[in-house]
């Protein structure tokens, strides 16, 4: 159970710190900087998985932090590519 309002709380700061890298924070409230650093963890996750970089959720680190934050930032330019055609 800690375990999960860890990552909620952990999800909702990847995701704030990558709306402000990527101008988004004023279109954003705290449920999707959530939903945006849970699911960008799940994206980073994978490219960590991809270059060899051992991220893994189970454990609390700097690359895995890291590797969420990249993933977070992948979603949202993924996501203004949808909505706008163009990556800020």
């Amino acid at each position: 159970m800690i375990g999960w309002i860890i990552a909620i709380v952990v999800g909702g700061i990847i995701g704030w710190l990558a709306s402000l890298v990527m101008n988004r924070d004023a279109s954003m409230g705290i449920f999707w900087n959530i939903v945006v650093g849970v699911v960008g963890s799940f994206i980073g996750r994978w490219i960590g998985s991809l270059v060899g970089v051992g991220a893994t959720l189970t454990e609390f680190s700097v690359p895995g932090l890291l590797m969420s934050l990249l993933g977070a930032i992948v979603l949202l330019g993924i996501v203004n590519l949808v909505q706008r055609g163009r990556v800020r």
